[in-house]
């Protein structure tokens, strides 16, 4: 399965077994998925970060529409802190990504009426056992306790922010905490390449779960 970052994100929080998106990780979706995108453009030189703050770098624009939409609306010249490009748009985050997974075939959306009434959209993953393997290569990288620096970049993200947004579809509670040393050196791991963005993601998050906010299908 190739995919960007921010659809990777989006698919892990799929729930194979129930074969739908619990409600319980929309809180932090659309945020996850700018984090993702912020992440990519990050690793792909497109922004520079220090000093817990973002600034756009002059480039070309991504070919990816969604990250595109992400780098533009970074600041291009006076540096400023991640948590406005991370939770400001979260909310707009969802459609753009979910329309990529559907354009390549790895979702199709059901429009749908909730009792007859109320419009809603539901989303079929395509591949439920290439994201189950998606979600427990995640998975092994914390469980399994091995080296952080070894982790691609986009594992090493993913797993990071799985625990720092409390996807239940990869990780539960219980193995957040029996886990907990080896997610704080995943941390400083990620914390090296993008420094700064993974506090604002999770500041952002705490703050949508202490408003039951959430968006999504």
């Amino acid at each position: 399965m190739r995919q960007s970052l921010p659809q990777n994100l989006y698919l892990l929080c799929y729930t194979v077994d129930d074969e739908k998106f619990e409600l319980t990780n929309l809180q932090g979706r659309g945020q996850l998925l700018r984090a993702g995108a912020l992440t990519q453009l990050a690793i792909d030189g497109l922004l520079g970060a220090e000093g817990g703050k973002v600034v756009r770098r002059a480039a070309t624009p991504p070919g990816d529409s969604f990250l595109a939409e992400v780098w533009r609306d970074l600041p291009t010249e006076k540096p400023k802190r991640w948590l406005q490009f991370v939770h400001n748009k979260a909310h707009t985050a969802e459609k753009p990504v979910r329309e990529q997974l559907a354009g390549t075939g790895a979702i199709t959306v059901h429009h749908e009426k909730r009792l007859g009434l109320v419009p809603v959209d539901r989303v079929v993953v395509n591949a439920p056992e290439q994201v189950r393997a998606l979600q427990e290569r995640i998975r092994d990288a914390v469980l399994l306790g091995g080296d952080p620096a070894s982790l691609p970049v986009d594992e090493l993200t993913m797993a990071v922010f799985a625990a720092e947004a409390e996807v239940t579809s990869v990780f539960t509670g219980k193995e957040r905490r029996e886990h907990k040393l080896t997610l704080k050196r995943l941390a400083t791991q990620y914390d090296g390449i993008v420094p700064g963005l993974r506090a604002a993601l999770r500041d952002s998050y705490l703050s949508s779960r202490a408003v039951g906010g959430g968006w999504g299908s």
